[in-house]
């Protein structure tokens, strides 16, 4: 994997144009919204290398936070600087963040909101199209050797069927390509981390402004919003997924935040709702912060997302600039390679799940020994999902409709079929 060209900068106002249409059409969770940078970013504008988006993501897959956000704020910093990587990050986040603002506070005051889901379900039935369509793309430009496939179907396989922990499968990957890569006596030197101490201190400063200004004011309870959420911003290694189980346990049982349902609820929401699933915290902290009032409520929202996502700017504007030096070292460039077809699998694993939730009203954990998979209940097979997705297909791929157009008339079936429901 060789190192990315110099690429010139895009014109401004089409840069803000592409990235503001990737936050727009984040639906899905990771895979699908790395599917929509891919097509976005490396093969319509061309703006990134097949290799290039590759390496990032893998170097993304093993930060904590959540990697879609974290990739989009790479490419915006790839593309034009740090000032680019901060607008491609927030591009990425502010829509799903207006919206589930907005959805906290009606479940809050009106509680369960089936229409926002009926609205959201032809999206989610393009988006099962898309996640296929990008993962074989992307399984095909980086399983280009036998050991890769191995390792795709390797990492699928343990966290499908054995829930490994992503950041174990990650590990055991890296070494594994690190070991089995061929030596070299060619050295080149890392670049200077002259940026370093600058970008720590600065987005460090900017972390723990919120939480100092509550600590002196003496908001204990955004204080503990603020500081639970921040822990868990160094945590969520593998993405949303990944935390889920720890933070419900702890919002619910140990906090007494919410109730099982809303938590459930919450996270419903969070699926239905363009930007990263880990938006889902979002509404966790407005419902745990309603105790003060809607305004308080606001504001548990505003704390949970400042600490939840300026720590990604952090870690991506530190270590961003030493991903293409690691493309010259050897031992580096094969683990990363092999990171990378670790995440295929990763992708096809949530891809299935997504698939699954989309089609099937009910699916459950079947366990037999250490194999635990996650199986459809085949008579609860929403045929009304179902139809969408022919629809979707049919708009896609044999009308060639695009994109936006399709998302949109999807939109508007699933919300017909759901007032039909109702």
């Amino acid at each position: 994997m060789s190192p990315q060209p110099a690429l010139p900068q895009p014109d401004f106002a089409l840069f803000l144009k592409s990235f503001a249409r990737i936050g727009l059409l984040s639906f899905g969770g990771p895979a699908a919204q790395i599917a929509v940078m891919h097509r976005e970013l490396v093969e319509d504008r061309r703006w990134l290398s097949e290799d290039g988006f590759l390496s990032a993501l893998s170097f993304c897959m093993m930060l904590p936070g959540p990697e879609a956000m974290q990739l989009a704020t790479y490419a915006g910093w790839r593309l034009r600087g740090v000032p680019g990587g901060v607008i491609a990050g927030l591009f990425f986040v502010t829509p799903g963040a207006l919206v589930m603002l907005m959805l906290a506070a009606l479940y809050a005051h009106f509680g369960h909101l089936p229409a926002s889901e009926a609205l959201f379900a032809g999206i989610k039935a393009t988006v099962v199209l898309i996640v296929i369509q990008a993962l074989l793309r992307l399984g095909k430009k980086a399983l280009g050797t036998r050991s890769r496939w191995i390792l795709a179907a390797l990492s699928f396989v343990l966290i499908t069927a054995f829930a490994v922990p992503f950041p174990l499968i990650v590990l055991g990957a890296g070494l594994y390509g690190a070991l089995s890569a061929e030596p070299s006596t060619t050295r080149t030197e890392a670049p200077k981390a002259t940026h370093l101490p600058r970008t720590l201190a600065m987005w460090g400063a900017l972390w723990a402004a919120p939480l100092i200004w509550l600590w002196l004011s003496g908001q204990e309870r955004l204080l503990a919003i603020g500081l639970f959420f921040s822990k868990l911003a160094v945590v969520t290694f593998g993405g949303a997924y990944a935390v889920l189980a720890y933070m419900s346990q702890e919002v619910v049982q140990n906090q007494g935040w919410l109730t099982p349902e809303a938590m459930l609820d919450g996270l419903g929401l969070a699926e239905t709702t363009p930007g990263p699933l880990i938006l889902v915290t979002e509404f966790v902290g407005y419902l745990a912060a309603t105790p003060l009032g809607v305004f308080g409520g606001v504001l548990g929202a505003l704390v949970t997302l400042w600490v939840t996502f300026i720590p990604c700017f952090l870690w991506i504007f530190a270590g961003a600039p030493y991903i293409d030096w690691i493309a010259t070292r050897p031992r580096l460039d094969a683990a990363l390679k092999a990171v990378t077809a670790a995440v295929v699998g990763v992708i096809a694993s949530l891809s299935w799940w997504f698939a699954l939730h989309v089609l099937f009203t009910r699916v459950s954990v079947q366990s037999l020994g250490p194999v635990r998979l996650t199986l459809p209940d085949l008579h609860s097979l929403s045929f009304e999902a179902l139809a969408l997705v022919v629809l979707a297909s049919v708009l896609l791929f044999v009308l060639e409709r695009g994109l936006m157009v399709t998302l949109a008339l999807m939109a508007l079936a699933g919300l017909g079929i759901g007032s039909l429901a109702l």
